[in-house]
């Protein structure tokens, strides 16, 4: 183990599911690698944006916790106060219900205790039903469209011009495999996915020539967390990768990007495939 790995080791001796993952990273991340970056992850309670959150954190961010339930909040809360040395700010909100004046509430407070917003990550997402189109209630889309994509977009576009502030400011958009090709019986999710990509695209082309705002859309796959559970109830989750496998990509897209054409360079507007993306790396 080379003494960068043992530093990182003992970095991340707190978090030991990050740690076991991290001695494989094919990048080098300084212990203090996102210092003075504020971001906001939604979905921040449970599962992929638990683990973002402490991860984040870990490694410096000031992270700005939204997700629907207060307690799974709390409990990521006072993970991050015991082992990091930054203080979270935790976001009650359901973005099933999120209008104008609630995301606009939200901008002025970030704005008047930060200045800026280094980046969002939109891990939240509702499932909903899988049924066939002929047979979807219609309300029930309606509360997927809002929570995937309507809310979605709310946060980009009100957050936008504290992201503008920032000199290098990354939106990653957690999208899904059936987002990109349509499957039977995904409904509404499926469809809010495809949107979502569309709506990370042309954010991307839009901010592509300024250059201060990165946009991705990053499909997990296959990951050990609750929604994964609720659409395949009968799959064994010991056959899956943990959040946290996913994390290096995660914490490399928060990192300034790199303009020297490396092969693998992370292009705004990229629509990663987490799997494809750890397999085919092949640089530094």
């Amino acid at each position: 183990m080379s003494q960068s790995d043992q530093t990182l080791g003992a970095h991340l001796a707190q978090y030991p599911e990050l740690a076991e993952h991290a001695q494989s990273w094919r990048h080098a991340f300084e212990p203090r690698a996102l210092n003075d970056r504020v971001i906001l992850v939604t979905g921040a309670g449970d599962g992929l944006g638990a683990a973002t959150a402490k991860t984040y954190a870990s490694f410096g961010a000031t992270v700005i916790l939204l997700g629907r339930t207060r307690s799974k909040l709390e409990a990521i809360n006072d993970w991050i106060s015991a082992n990091t040395d930054t203080q979270p700010v935790i976001v009650p909100c359901d973005l099933e219900t999120l209008d104008t004046e609630t995301a606009n509430n939200l901008a002025l407070s970030i704005g008047e205790a930060f200045g800026k917003l280094d980046g969002i990550v939109h891990h939240a997402s509702r499932l909903g039903p899988r049924a066939p189109l002929a047979h979807y209630a219609f309300d029930e889309w309606q509360r997927v469209m809002q929570t995937n994509v309507n809310a979605t977009f709310l946060l980009n576009h009100t957050l936008f011009n504290l992201l503008d502030t920032s000199a290098r400011a990354s939106v990653v958009h957690t999208s899904s495999s059936v987002g990109r090709v349509g499957r039977a019986y995904w409904g509404a999710y499926a469809a809010s996915k495809f949107a979502l990509e569309g709506l990370s695209q042309v954010l991307a082309d839009e901010t592509e020539t300024a250059g201060r705002i990165k946009v991705f859309s990053v499909n997990p796959g296959g990951t050990r967390t609750n929604m994964r559970k609720e659409a395949y109830p009968l799959e064994d989750p010991g056959t899956l990768p943990i959040p946290e496998a996913h994390m290096e990509l995660f914490l490399l897209l928060q990192q300034p990007i790199r303009e020297n054409g490396d092969p693998g360079e992370l292009v705004t507007g990229q629509q990663i495939d987490c799997r494809n993306w750890h397999d085919n790396l092949q640089w530094m």
